[in-house]
């Protein structure tokens, strides 16, 4: 920056070059802390090359955050380029490693409260894909919006976090899987493995939407079956799931005397 100007520099030209005011050099000459060199005939300051070499250098301590006192005990050290720089770059490094750990206690905490907040609508598509259809959640609505079941459902999911999705997720495939294992098996279904996977999909509805008792749930099977979505659903994953769905249901429900 310097190197283009080739000879003294006025206050108002070196105020312009290293972005600091006039008012700020004055005070820096009346503290002693950059006295420049020369003087014009008309008494004016004059700033040298050796001039600006130090004010780069107080400008630098300055950024760096020192006060003017600590500066000018820097200054007063050893009048050496070489080791102002070593000293000036060991200071940036180390404001550079707390601003990585402020900036990574920012991403923590950032993480964080991403993590409480509730899923978005898109999260849901993207996490459920053709599962999640705001179509069919106004049908549902239409449907059940009265029941319980329905209050039940909305206010316990309104709060659930993109995590808590994954994890539903999860299980509700881990119970079809279950379900689909016994069947291509070729348990009955009232086997203790049909029913197993009966009880982990009631468990898993009562716990994450709505209360379900045994007669809710010998409600749903049926509903799977004469529902052609739920059937098609079901059937996807294995032809005849759905029926198998419903009678392990009542098996389980039959075999806790429910």
């Amino acid at each position: 920056m310097t190197d283009a100007m080739p000879g003294p520099l006025t206050v108002g030209q070196v105020a312009e070059q290293f972005a600091v005011t006039v008012r700020t050099l004055h005070h820096y000459d009346d503290l002693g802390l950059l006295t420049p060199s020369e003087r014009t005939r008309g008494g004016y300051r004059s700033y040298s090359r050796a001039d600006l070499d130090r004010l780069s250098t107080i400008v630098v301590y300055r950024r760096l955050g020192f006060s003017l006192e600590q500066i000018a005990a820097l200054l007063a050290g050893p009048d050496d380029l070489i080791e102002h720089l070593h000293r000036q770059r060991a200071n940036v490094t180390s404001q550079l490693g707390q601003l990585r750990a402020l900036v990574t206690a920012i991403d923590n905490a950032l993480e964080a409260a991403m993590s409480k907040r509730p899923a978005t609508r898109a999260e849901l598509q993207e996490l459920f894909g053709d599962g999640f259809d705001e179509a069919h959640e106004r049908e549902a609505e239409e449907r059940w919006g009265d029941t319980p079941a329905w209050t039940q459902t909305r206010s316990r999911t309104a709060s659930y976090t993109p995590a808590d999705w994954t994890a539903i997720r999860a299980e509700a495939d881990a119970v079809h899987a279950a379900f689909v294992a016994a069947y291509q098996s070729g348990a009955a279904a009232d086997s203790p493995a049909a029913r197993e996977a009966a009880r982990a999909h009631r468990a898993h509805l009562h716990e994450r939407f709505y209360d379900v008792d045994a007669q809710l749930h010998r409600g749903l099977g049926e509903m799977y079956v004469a529902d052609p979505r739920f059937a098609a659903t079901y059937d996807a994953l294995a032809p005849g799931l759905a029926v198998y769905v419903r009678d392990a249901i009542n098996a389980h429900a039959d075999h806790q005397g429910e």
